[in-house]
Order: C-alpha cells, then structure tokens, then sequence
C-alpha cells in the first residue's frame, strides 16, 4: 500500500491551505474529509478578515502578512475568492456607555471610529436607532469562505495531491484507521476543528485544545440589502473562552455544560445576498450534544431583530457546527509533545485571515526552514 509523506485531516480552511502548501514544498499529501459536502465550521462562518484587530507585535506581523497574502492569493490558485472591503459597524446597546466600550478597542492596531446614533444609522440605515447608544466603525476584509476553500483543494489536486471522502476513526503511529481501510504516511497533522481533541484521545495524547457548539441562520439570498457587516461591539466570545478553559480536566467527561451559553449578535451579507446570521457558542464536552433547534432558532432572531428588525423574520435555515480554540490567543501549530510524526495545525482566532500566511510558514518550517513565529505556536509553548 502506498506510504504518503503527510496525511492531513479534515478539510476546512486549515486542512485545505496545509495540504496545498504542503504540496507546493513537493511533499506526497492525502487530504481525508469525512463529509462530501462541506458542514464545518469554515463553511458557516461570517467569512470576516479582521486585520485591524491585532494587540500584540506577533499578531499584528501575522495580520500584516496575511492581509498583504489574501491581495494575491485569487491569482495564485486561479479562483476568484470574493475577497473585498466592508466597513464593519461593531453596535453598543442603549443601556451601555459608547466611551467606555470605545476604550475596549484602544489598543488594537487600527482603532475604530466611535459613531453617534445618526452617523451610525447614516451607515447602516436598517438599524433600530432605539436599541444601540452609538456603533465603532473600521474596515474590514472579507471572503467567500466555500470558494476559499474550494480554491485551495482544487490548487492541491492540480498540483497533484489527493483526497478521499472517508471517516478518520483512530491516529495511528504510522497512518490512519479510517471506516473502510488504513492509510500509512510518515506524518499525520490534524486540522479537524471540533473533532481535534477527540481525535488526538484515540491515540491516546491529552492536549489542551477545546471547541464550542456553534449555531446561526443561513440564509438564501435575499431582496434586503445591508450596507455593513454587523457585529456586537461587547463580545462576550473572549469571556466565555477564558471561563471554559479553566479545569481542563472537564473537558474529558461527556456530559458537562462547562459555562452558560452565549449569543453575540451579528450579520453578514455575501455577494450573492445571502445571510450568515449569528451566532450561539455553548461550552458542550459531548460533541454529539443535541441542542434544541426551535429555541435557538428563536434567540438568535430575535437577537438580530433587535438591532436590525428588517432581519427577524427572513427565511433561512438554523446550522450547527463545531469550532476549535485554545486558551490563549495563539493557535496550536507544530508536533505534539512525545509524538514526533503526529501534529495538529487548528485552534485559530480569525482563521480565514490568518491560516493561509501561517499554513505557507508551516510548510516551510517542516521543509527545514526555521521559523520563530511557528515555534511560538507549538503545543509544546
């Protein structure tokens, strides 16, 4: 049976970019997905590529890269990504003081501009001017997500790597146990979101890698037009985060709801009209978890149509998928500790914006280039 040089699991964003570049280096690669037609969270994300939003040197040099990489990237793999501008309007609730949360953002990178209620509706006329005290505007790129990822596995097939559409069941020393066969490869490097750390416990590795039940509504296109990307300026999201992540040891009994859920309120509108409407995180450790669909459903409208009323009622279907993070802002890039052929490239806050310039790196860094940047984002940091 043949022997791949790297087997890469699971083919959303991260998948998809590390298998291409890892070809590119002129590595054998075998992409496997489990699901023929995409349900990850890549596919429903807001597509947002928030370049401004970076605190720290690293980030900022990461976001730099990555945004200066996204200009050429529809060149490189021959697809046109959708990727554009928007101006982002990041809402305040009438209850809450416009100054203070205007702080909150003082030590980004590019700071957005504090709107009173007029300039904010000015901006984005759909706005419920009685339910915020103001807005934060800044740009912001964005991307078709699906043809993102579509452009990077059909660069990697042209450049000759392969894909098959089969279930990893088990990491093995030298391979993978899928539902039908075993494939051998000297490396196996886990890109599969939610299903990280229950892969990584098949072969036995504890690692400090977490995931959300993440929901929103998705919709067809639509006759509404919005003029911005819409988002809560107070995201509960990092909160949440720290919270979740405190007893590490939770995370291993099914079962457990580890902190309340949450529900950061915001809207995007794609090219084609459609909605990505969102979105609900819940700290679930089973990920086969089932959540009621019906009372999602109703919060995550009724969440929207506070702030955008025109947005209550159109149609669209409720999602769910699993999405990944770390405890900490850095992403989990590099071999696990004790297990030198067995990697994991996953974990990232703002993927579509940041995996591309850090899968190239990656690549490089395995092909014996040396790196600082990755070696700060090994699981072993």
């Amino acid at each position: 049976m043949k022997t791949y040089d790297w087997i890469v699991i699971g083919s959303g964003i991260t998948g998809a970019a590390l298998a291409y570049e890892l070809r590119k280096k002129g590595f054998s690669v075998l992409l496997l997905e489990k699901n023929a037609i995409a349900n990850n969270a890549t596919s429903y994300s807001y597509g947002g590529l928030a370049y401004w939003s970076a605190t720290t040197p690293l980030t900022r040099q990461i976001s730099t890269e990555a945004i200066a990489r996204h200009h050429i990237l529809s060149q490189e793999l021959d697809a046109d990504m959708e990727f554009r501008e928007l101006n982002l309007l990041l809402t305040i609730p009438a209850d809450v003081d416009p100054q203070a949360v205007a702080a909150l953002y003082t030590h980004v990178t590019t700071p957005p501009k504090l709107l009173n209620i007029q300039e904010a509706c000015e901006l984005e006329p759909l706005l419920n001017q009685r339910a915020i005290a103001g807005a934060l505007t800044v740009k912001h790129g964005h991307v078709n997500p699906d043809k993102t990822v579509q452009a990077y596995i059909q660069a990697f097939l042209r450049a000759g790597g392969e894909i098959q559409i089969e279930q990893v069941l088990q990491i093995l020393p030298h391979g993978v146990k899928t539902t039908t066969t075993t494939y051998h490869s000297g490396n196996v490097v886990i890109c599969a979101g939610g299903l990280s750390r229950q892969l990584l416990k098949s072969a036995g590795i504890s690692i400090k890698l977490y995931f959300t039940h993440a929901e929103m509504i998705k919709t067809p296109p639509i006759d509404v037009q919005l003029q911005t990307l819409v988002m809560a300026a107070n995201l509960q999201w990092f909160k949440f985060k720290t919270e979740s992540t405190q007893v590490d040891e939770l995370w291993d009994e099914p079962g457990n709801e580890i902190v309340p859920p949450i529900l950061d309120a915001g809207v995007v509108q794609f090219v084609d009209g459609s909605l990505r409407i969102g979105q609900i995180s819940r700290a679930l450790t089973d990920v086969n978890a089932k959540v009621k669909e019906e009372e999602s459903e109703e919060w995550l409208r009724k969440s929207i149509g506070n702030v955008l009323p025109a947005l209550e009622n159109v149609a669209g279907t409720w999602h769910h998928c699993l999405a990944d993070f770390s405890n900490n802002n850095l992403p989990l890039i590099g071999a696990i500790p004790g297990f030198t052929n067995i990697h994991i490239f996953t974990a990232f806050n703002n993927p579509l914006l940041i995996v591309p310039p850090l899968a190239e790196r990656f690549a490089n860094f395995i092909a014996g280039a040396k790196d600082d940047i990755i070696t700060q984002m090994s699981p072993q940091r």
